[in-house]
């Protein structure tokens, strides 16, 4: 099977900073391939290559088995992108701001516009077909740029942080929107700082952090390599004696802030001896993607 991003040694260096380091991964078909990372890991910058918007200093990069960025404008005709801010024009309504999209790729007539109708009955935004951008909401905002972006059928998908700021009931339905797209064929490339999506939507990832790859693969398997089964957390730790904290056997524990966490793969010795204790809050949660991001990059802010 071709994959659909090939990348080894990937590089990029601004001046004397390498802010991609000698990076390899691939994208297979029809998945979802997601980067994670705190800010500054290199995420966007490896997008901006992959799109062809930035040149590489050393490694190769191929899109559709297309060397980028030489054929940067032949890889983005068979693309579409949704970028981590809207920059849908205000002034125009919705099927116009798709209809003007659509010219930039030679889409006109009634095969335009029967793809439009398709698109917002898709993003369920067809009784808002000609409404003005200023009197949509954030998330039907969020949904006509993932529309725009699929204007052109494309065959891989880009997303950059789709469903930030959106409320949970926007990020669930382009959740459902995006798990339709990629059933339905198509390849998403996507990087998100929400853990629970990228749980939920991708079927391979990487987790990076000062421009390397520190790990790859599913979720699953990330979980499971790298953090214990079961998660004990408790609350406000800092009025609970310390000699009950260190009674608890059978645990990694850390301390953040006032919050202890006890990693177990069998929390119930745990449970049983802290149940019951008055006042003392605690919260008993299978392991996830999120430990294993702060497990492999830390819990000091990265700005």
């Amino acid at each position: 099977m071709t994959a659909v991003i090939e990348a080894r040694g990937l590089t990029k260096r601004f001046n004397d900073n390498t802010v991609v380091r000698e990076i390899d991964f691939s994208v297979s078909p029809a998945q979802c391939f997601g980067f994670l990372g705190p800010n500054g890991a290199g995420k966007t910058t490896t997008l901006r290559m992959i799109l062809g918007q930035s040149p590489l200093s050393a490694g190769s990069l191929s899109v559709f088995g297309l060397s980028v960025p030489r054929h940067g404008s032949k890889v983005r005709k068979r693309m579409g992108v949704v970028p981590q801010t809207d920059n849908l024009d205000p002034d125009f309504t919705v099927v116009e701001n798709l209809r003007m999209y659509g010219a930039y790729f030679d889409l006109r007539g009634d095969g335009l516009a029967r793809r439009i109708d398709e698109l917002l009955e898709f993003v369920e935004l067809a009784d808002r077909a000609h409404v003005k951008i200023s009197t949509l909401s954030g998330g039907m905002r969020r949904r006509l740029t993932i529309a725009r972006a699929l204007i052109n059928d494309p065959e891989l998908v880009v997303l950059d942080e789709p469903t930030t700021g959106l409320d949970p009931q926007a990020r669930h339905m382009i959740w459902a929107r995006l798990r339709d797209l990629r059933q339905s064929g198509k390849t998403l490339l996507l990087t998100t700082h929400y853990m629970e999506e990228a749980e939920r939507l991708c079927d391979d990832l990487v987790i990076m952090d000062h421009g390397q790859i520190v790990d790859q693969g599913s979720p699953p398997q990330l979980i499971q390599r790298h953090v214990e089964k079961e998660v004990v957390e408790i609350r406000e730790a800092a009025t609970v004696a310390n000699g009950l904290l260190d009674s608890l056997s059978g645990c990694r524990t850390e301390w953040v802030g006032d919050t202890f966490y006890c990693y177990t793969d069998d929390a119930r010795p745990v449970v049983a001896q802290i149940d019951g204790i008055d006042k003392l809050v605690f919260l008993h949660r299978p392991a996830n993607l999120e430990d294993v991001f702060l497990k492999l990059t830390g819990r000091d802010l990265k700005d």
